[in-house]
């Protein structure tokens, strides 16, 4: 009846663990379930758990623990497993049965030895070892495969001396232990399987997500690592935020799930960019297409320097005054190297333009004209005057279009998707970090009450960023002290979240970034009191 009773309390046990097995997230803490399930369930003193290598030439052991002697290797113990692996085959391509764990893995099939000391067919010269240089004596072995449910080897589980539970003697295992360890070892070999496809899908969806940044990365040396850095910005804003104490955002806190939803948001906030024409993406100059038009301009300049000097010449030959006709080519040829330096100087872009510069564009392509073909050809083309008055920056109103749509093309492939639970505020969390919290951003034009902190979160790292980026052509990397006065600037007038942006300065944030991403040269002074007090405007 005793007996009855105690395999009863096995098998209620044997079901609980099972329940918690396929519950357990953590592959390490896992397998420490699996083994400290089975030494329970069986009274083991001991037991080392082994996987199958990705190559099935060996097994390597994962968990080992031995209660007497205060073995604890792997799992939570903290100490590395330095023990190695044990080949399935040997050098000559046989199988290798003489140890008991390879013997399990080939066969399939559960091994009980009563005494190690005392049995033939198996090698226990390196247990004897073991056993004389700690004292220890192992006896009983009970050695179980770990077959998952394609009925694929991918462990096993080995326990060491059955502890009688009367008489606290070491004794062989029982039949039913065997069969409660065997019953053990293949729910643990489905919920240990289950958890590495998981884990495997997870690790490939990371690595597509990386391939797409990779791809966008390259496509535009001018922005190569953005895709990089805002995710990693994003994360040290969000934990701040997390660890705040005070303040209206004290509420906000993230889970292990949060953190990995926000960063998969972060790796894919700009993923619709691998839609934008590299042409515009890669625009450094105003005049730039597929190459900078500059030159057919320069171009143009020196055919009209050479028509000057040649009509110099043809001006003497027909008796003018040399000297007048040379003071008058020297008076054009100055007013023409002037207006070409403009032209260059205008088509980088670095400076604003005001209505002067672009009434000057306007006067230099009505001032000259140039035969092609036996036709005469406006000195600047009408998309040209358009790209050369371009107020700020390179990019015309139409290639800003072109490049703001990169958001909607991300909100539309993200929202494509068919994403998890765990995962589904991506798209909102990712498409939002080009809205402003007074409701003028794009493409929705959400305002701060309809967006989450997350999404709030990823465009003050968006814009922080871009200010701090050394790679874009059209302007050189900001120090500290301006890109947070500038983002003050935003927070004062409805940009970016206030808040947020309080706790980004507060707990210097920008400073970790700073120190891992930023050159030495922009890392400067800056006064956090005057820049709150900007930002509170």
């Amino acid at each position: 009846m005793t007996r009855t009773m105690e395999l009863s309390e096995q098998l209620e046990y044997l079901n609980q663990i099972g329940i918690a097995l396929s519950s357990e997230q953590d592959i390490d803490k896992l397998l420490e379930r699996i083994l400290l399930a089975a030494k329970t369930i069986t009274h083991a003193d001991g037991g080392s758990l082994y996987l199958i290598s990705d190559d099935h030439r060996s097994v390597r052991f994962a968990i080992v623990r031995t209660d007497s002697i205060g073995l604890a290797f792997g799992g939570t113990s903290g100490n590395p497993i330095t023990f190695p692996e044990l080949p399935l085959y040997h050098e000559d391509g046989s199988p290798n049965h003489s140890m008991v764990v390879a013997h399990a893995a080939l066969t399939g099939e559960s091994v009980n030895i009563a005494d190690a000391y005392d049995v033939e067919g198996f090698d226990f010269s390196g247990t004897r070892a073991f056993d004389q240089r700690t004292g220890y004596r192992s006896r009983s072995f009970l050695t179980v495969p770990m077959k998952n449910h394609e009925d694929e080897i991918i462990g096993v589980l080995q326990l060491l001396n059955s502890i009688d539970p009367n008489t606290g003697e070491v004794c062989a295992f029982s039949s039913s232990a065997e069969m409660l360890a065997n019953s053990l070892a293949s729910q643990a070999a489905i919920a240990l399987r289950n958890r590495q496809l998981i884990q495997q899908l997870a690790e490939l969806f990371e690595a597509f997500i990386n391939m797409i940044n990779i791809a966008i990365d390259e496509k535009s040396p001018y922005t190569g690592g953005h895709c990089q850095r805002v995710p990693a910005l994003t994360m040290l804003i969000a934990e701040a935020i997390h660890e705040t104490s005070e303040g209206p955002l004290a509420g906000f806190e993230m889970t292990e799930k949060d953190r990995y939803e926000l960063r998969i948001a972060g790796l894919l906030h700009d993923c619709g960019k691998i839609t934008t024409p590299v042409h515009v993406v890669d625009k450094a100059t105003k005049l730039e297409t597929i190459f900078d038009r500059i030159h057919l301009i320069d171009t143009r300049f020196e055919v009209i320097r050479r028509d000057l000097k040649i009509a110099c010449l043809e001006a003497i030959a027909s008796g003018a005054p040399e000297a007048e006709a040379r003071a008058q080519m020297a008076q054009a040829l100055q007013q023409l190297d002037e207006d070409q330096a403009f032209l260059r100087r205008a088509n980088i872009g670095s400076e604003k333009m005001g209505d002067e510069d672009q009434a000057l564009i306007l006067e230099i392509a009505s001032r000259y004209s140039w035969v092609q073909d036996g036709e005469t050809q406006p000195f600047l083309s009408e998309n040209e005057v358009e790209n050369l008055s371009i107020r700020a920056g390179t990019l015309t109103g139409a290639e800003r279009e072109i490049i703001n749509n990169h958001i909607v093309a991300t909100i539309k492939m993200l929202e494509a998707l068919p994403w998890p639970n765990h995962l589904q505020s991506v798209p909102e969390y990712a498409g939002g970090h080009h809205e402003r919290m007074d409701g003028k951003g794009y493409p929705r034009g959400l305002t701060r009450d309809q967006m989450s902190v997350q999404a709030r979160v990823m465009g003050v790292a968006d814009i922080f960023e871009a200010l701090t980026a050394s790679d874009r052509p059209y302007k050189k990397p900001m120090g500290l002290n301006l890109s947070l006065n500038i983002l003050a600037n935003f927070s004062a007038n409805g940009h970016i979240d206030p808040e947020i942006f309080e706790v980004f300065v507060r707990k210097q944030v920008w400073l970790k970034y700073a120190q891992e991403f930023l050159s030495p040269e922009q890392i400067d002074e800056v006064d956090i009191e005057a820049i709150l007090a900007k930002a509170k405007g």
